[in-house]
């Protein structure tokens, strides 16, 4: 790009945050709010305006790298495409193509061409080995989608601008942002809101920032968020709320969800969740009276052991109150395309492969990655013995991480595609350098693109904003180039392979001397516009700078026509969910004799995103995470502010220091997560921080994870706390359990 200031949006979360960004001599010297955005307003969280000086980082990786023993050494990619090839070739003959597997972080997600052409690259390999990040926090919302809606991608979301009372369970999109929802500058969301009149309701077992924002909050003890939904459903009922006619021309299964819900009254619920039964049915009656409601709930949910069993609850509380498809309730977007109904045709993310552990179904076409260490290490047909990640970080992420670390020590082949050589890229064999969000086009991903997921719709393109400095490549190229060195064609088609390939040498020849060659990602990018009747690349990037709006969303337009179970119909009781709702009384039971012992939460701060701006100096403060803790509870356990507790579970155990915060509810401590970086060797500033990995402390393996989402216990659970027993230094520690 020339010099100047150009408009483009984020692409660190979901809310893609309009920016102006700009250039001098092929540098991104500023970048500032777009105050003009069609959408966002002129927001943007401080990682958005300074992910140019993480990106300009001199840990960057430059060029292909190769892993000698403990030694680094830089490669040309003609050698790693040649040697990676060589071996994919031997494993695919020796062992089978699921020998092989991929893992799909977040940030692949938030790109177009990405994760089509690393899907593109399995189909190639025949590999149905395939993990992603979305086992770790929202796997739980897909597999119920795919139940009782047809299709996974189907997600009704608030009606935000004219709802009169929203319930938001274990979220907090003022520091988060919204989850499957673009909704940006949530704090003044949430403020309009109230201004015309609509009650927010925050349940949560911290006081968030959200719940500050909201004005009413109600703390719940963390991990009963079904009991919650099991009281409330049955209130409901009670009260002579449920819509009837409305939802008999709705769904099927109306009864037998009922029947589930009837024996949990208030005061039964109050026996584990806390909430006062009169407050219960309280929130019953705001809920029942208002016109137009919902309730919408996130990660403190997801995350939780039975976060299937919530979300549907929750679906089916705001489908029989009359809310789903209704102004002011929960809708249904619209993308450029019907994406759910081609999906459904061409088979698109509904495979219905068991993995070879455990036997989960796939979400979205992927396994659970709480059991990726045991198919690493179990030895038989279909071993993993290559691994590709790709925009993600696993060994900080996932569930049990210190097994996690020695299963990927084991492997043949660990291969990752990043901008930095992180905690994973550390043990990898090869790390090959990937282009930043500002060095490549893009339209907004699939959720606001394909599904319309966005408070406010609209449509916008960014071209990349500099080039790489150096020989990083875009991740879609990479794949392509995979495939060759393979000796496969990307989606199993010669055609496609041969064309991409004969449009990545035309472009290179014609727009790239001298450089690493690339597909046009521009060119690809339009025809995908122009094939959705969305005007082309250009087009919207000379004339709509700022973005330009679609049709707004619409009310009753969603049931009745695109609905794609085979009756039509939302299916409210399917066995899946009716069979795993048995357990229920069994957990009851289980929380009542758990109920003096400590649960341990997640916390986010603003300055971070998962482990991504560890690595810049001003985000991480004192360079360490805190156990946070109510002052009496900490008293009950003889620690002070910043004393070291060790934190511990059937897993692992944690050194870490405590913060006194009078936010939590009692009972409840919390610990922020995407610490722990000590191992990572291309981190040069996060690397030198104290903190610990939170996510050493979560179980793995096949018996302890969630049956119908697969995913891990990553919030809520139990813990033991006690004062540092020796050494006060959690360096000495370096983020792994002890021996």
């Amino acid at each position: 790009m020339p010099d100047g200031t150009h408009h483009s949006f984020c692409r660190i979360c979901e809310a893609l945050c309009g920016l102006k960004v700009t250039v001098e001599k092929n540098k991104v010297v500023a970048v500032h709010p777009d105050d003009h955005h069609v959408a966002t307003r002129g927001f943007s969280c401080p990682k958005g305006l300074k992910q140019a000086r993480m990106y300009d980082s001199p840990d960057r990786v430059k060029w292909p790298m190769k892993r000698i023993g403990s030694r680094w050494e830089r490669i040309t990619w003609a050698q790693a495409l040649e040697e990676i090839g060589n071996k994919l070739k031997q494993l695919r003959g020796d062992h089978g193509p699921d020998s092989i597997a991929l893992y799909v972080g977040t940030a692949a997600g938030f790109g177009v061409l990405h994760p089509v052409f690393a899907q593109g690259f399995m189909t190639a390999l025949g590999s149905k080995s395939l993990y992603a990040s979305a086992t770790q926090d929202c796997s739980n919302k897909f597999a119920v989608a795919n139940a009782i809606y047809g299709f996974p991608f189907t997600q009704p979301f608030p009606d935000l601008d004219h709802t009169q009372c929203l319930i938001i369970v274990g979220a907090n999109p003022v520091i988060s942002k919204w989850s499957f929802l673009q909704v940006p500058n949530p704090g003044r969301t949430l403020q309009e809101m109230k201004e015309r009149g609509a009650r927010v309701i925050v349940i949560d077992p911290r006081k968030t920032e959200t719940a500050k924002v909201a004005g009413e909050h109600h703390f719940i003890r963390p991990n009963t968020d079904p009991f919650f939904y099991l009281a409330f459903l049955a209130e409901l009922e009670r009260q002579g709320g449920i819509d009837r006619t409305r939802a008999e021309a709705q769904a099927e299964g109306i009864d037998e969800v009922l029947a589930v819900a009837r024996t949990w009254t208030p005061e039964r619920s109050e026996e584990v969740t806390t909430i006062p039964a009169a407050t219960l049915r309280e929130l019953v009656r705001v809920f029942r009276t208002s016109k137009g409601a919902s309730i919408y709930s996130s990660t403190g949910v997801n995350m939780g052991s039975n976060g299937s069993l919530g979300f549907w609850l929750q679906e089916c509380i705001n489908l029989l109150s009359g809310n789903l498809d209704r102004r002011g309730g929960t809708l249904v977007g619209r993308g450029v395309i019907d994406f759910p109904a081609f999906g459904k045709k061409n088979g698109v993310l509904t495979r219905t492969d068991r993995s070879r552990i455990g036997d989960f179904g796939s979400v979205n076409d992927a396994f659970p990655g709480g059991v990726l260490a045991d198919e690493i290490l179990t030895p038989g047909p279909k071993q993993v013995r290559s691994l590709f990640v790709t925009g993600g970080n696993p060994l900080i992420t996932m569930a049990n991480a210190g097994r996690l670390k020695k299963a990927f020590e084991s492997l043949e082949l660990l291969v990752t595609l990043d901008l930095f050589r992180n905690e994973t890229g550390s043990v990898a064999h090869y790390v090959l350098p990937a282009t930043t969000p500002l060095e490549r086009a893009d339209l907004p991903f699939i959720f606001p693109l394909m599904l319309g997921l966005q408070k406010k719709p609209y449509m916008q393109v960014t071209r990349a904003l500099v080039e790489p400095e150096h020989e990083q490549r875009d991740e879609a190229s990479i794949y392509l180039d995979l495939c060759r060195a393979s000796g496969v064609n990307l989606f199993d088609s010669a055609i496609a392979q041969k064309s991409l390939e004969a449009m990545m040498a035309v472009h290179s020849r014609l727009h790239r001397k001298g450089k690493t060659s690339a597909l046009p990602d521009e060119t690809l990018l339009s025809m995908l516009l122009r094939l959705t009747g969305q005007s082309s690349f250009d087009s919207l990037a000379d004339d709509h700078p700022h973005g330009k709006l679609r049709e707004q969303h619409e009310a009753d337009d969603f049931v009745g026509t695109r609905v794609l179970t085979e009756t039509k119909k939302v299916q409210l009781a399917p066995k899946l969910l009716m069979d795993a709702a048995k357990k229920l009384e069994a957990d009851f039971v289980l929380e009542k004799g758990r109920a003096s012992r400590f649960k341990l939460i997640t916390k986010r701060a603003v300055q971070t995103h998962n482990s991504w701006t560890h690595n810049i100096e001003e985000f991480i403060h004192d360079g360490t995470n805190h156990l946070y803790m109510h002052p009496s509870d900490a008293a009950r356990c003889g620690l002070r502010d910043g004393a070291f507790a060790d934190v511990t579970t059937d897993t692992a155990t944690v050194r870490v220091p405590v913060k006194l915060l009078g936010d939590l509810m009692p009972g409840t401590v919390a610990l922020p997560h995407g610490w722990g970086h000590q191992h990572a060797t291309g981190l040069s500033i996060a690397n030198k921080t104290r903190g610990v990995n939170v996510n050493l402390l979560a179980a793995d393996g096949p018996d302890r994870l969630e049956r119908v989402s697969g995913m891990a216990h990553l919030t809520g659970f139990v813990v033991d706390i006690a004062p540092a027993a020796g050494p006060q230094d959690p360096t000495s520690w370096s983020g792994l359990p002890p021996a």
